[in-house]
């Protein structure tokens, strides 16, 4: 998977910037605050159709503007496509070769990424909102189904929770529009419970010897916290929970008007040695960690979608000695298209420099210096 171009019309501090890059290493250098990072950021909104930077949309068009375009041509398999993300202050719209795509989780598996920022430390130290949001987004890239049942779940404990809290007990027939309430529930949940099994299984395939590729540390896994007492997927065994758990828990979830049980409520931690990582790890083990569990998804891309990703990396060499910085190099010249940004040139290698674009990013304007 190639992006050849990419184009910005009102984005964040870019009134109209139009970027070629090549198919191996590009490298945007430049001063903090000068727009290297919403360069990466475009990317991924092109991708994902949300910013992993802001949870208000409309940040994103530049100010006193009205709207924000972004456009890239991509190659996928040897077919090129022209993608589009149009943002106005009142709707928000995609387009793929300019056909619109109605539903936003029928365009996100088109063009897959992979990032890593130094905000990812929050998937480490964060709530477990953050790392839901990160297998969602993540699993969703890969399968298409993924996302559509998610939303259709979302959707039915919406629904749940608001008849929790004005459900009488008393009524036959409430109890029994209960019970097809939590029916449908657990069959979504069931869906992606066995997604998520699956890609967290995949990624502690290859993050125990990525981490020690990088830091000769051993034994990082990735724990799944489900909550049900269940190692792997068992389709029988998680529905039984489940059921059980909304019938001995009504009289609770009436008092508190929410679901207490089910996907919604899954998170998963960075092991070492049966040890937490958030507790027992230090700032540079738990970066270290992050970025290793961002390699490892490649392997993953490739497998599902018969592509590379591309990678984006933001500010990754800042605080990586040289022995980390050439371990991780390995895995970025491995051919995968690979966007990084930085503040000083003389952080990146001289084996990574020769075969890379080098653009100067300064107060908006990007020129490309070799």
């Amino acid at each position: 998977m190639i992006l050849n171009d990419i184009n910005l019309i009102n984005f964040r501090n870019y009134e109209n910037l139009n970027l070629s890059l090549c198919e191996n290493v590009n490298i945007l250098i430049g001063n903090n605050a000068q727009g290297k990072t919403n360069i990466l950021e475009s990317i991924y909104v092109l991708a994902i159709t949300k910013s992993h930077r802001s949870f208000i949309d409309n940040n994103l068009i530049k100010n006193n503007e009205d709207f924000c375009k972004i456009k890239g041509n991509i190659k996928i398999n040897n077919i090129s496509r022209k993608l589009e993300f149009f943002l106005s202050h009142k709707e928000k719209k995609v387009f793929i070769n300019k056909i619109q795509i109605k539903k936003f989780t029928d365009y996100i598996s088109k063009f897959n990424i992979i990032i890593f920022t130094p905000d990812d430390l929050e998937l480490i130290k964060g709530s477990p909102n953050v790392r839901r949001k990160f297998l969602n987004i993540e699993i969703g890239q890969i399968d298409n189904k993924y996302l559509n049942i998610l939303n259709d779940y979302n959707k039915l404990l919406k629904n749940r929770n608001e008849f929790l809290k004005r459900i009488d007990t008393n009524s036959n027939s409430e109890l029994k529009y209960l019970e097809v309430l939590n029916e449908k529930l657990i069959e979504k949940a069931l869906y992606i419970y066995k997604k998520r099994f699956e890609f967290v299984n995949l990624i502690n395939l290859n993050l125990k010897s990525i981490y020690k590729d990088i830091t000769n540390y051993d034994n990082l896994f990735i724990k799944y916290l489900n909550y049900l007492n269940v190692d792997n997927f068992d389709e029988k065994y998680i529905t039984n929970t489940l059921q059980e758990k909304y019938k001995n828990n009504l009289k609770r979830e009436i008092i508190l008007g929410t679901t207490l049980f089910g996907p919604h409520k899954d998170d998963f931690s960075f092991m070492i040695d049966d040890r937490d990582i958030k507790l027992f790890g230090s700032q540079g083990q738990q970066r270290s960690a992050v970025l290793s569990l961002k390699l490892s998804e490649i392997d993953i891309f490739k497998t599902n979608t018969n592509e590379t990703p591309i990678l984006l990396l933001d500010d990754i060499f800042s605080e990586l000695d040289d022995i980390k910085k050439n371990n991780v190099i390995k895995y970025i010249k491995n051919g995968i298209q690979t966007i990084i940004t930085t503040t000083d040139i003389n952080q990146i290698s001289e084996e990574l420099l020769k075969d890379s674009y080098i653009y100067k990013v300064d107060n908006g304007k990007v020129e490309r210096q070799w």
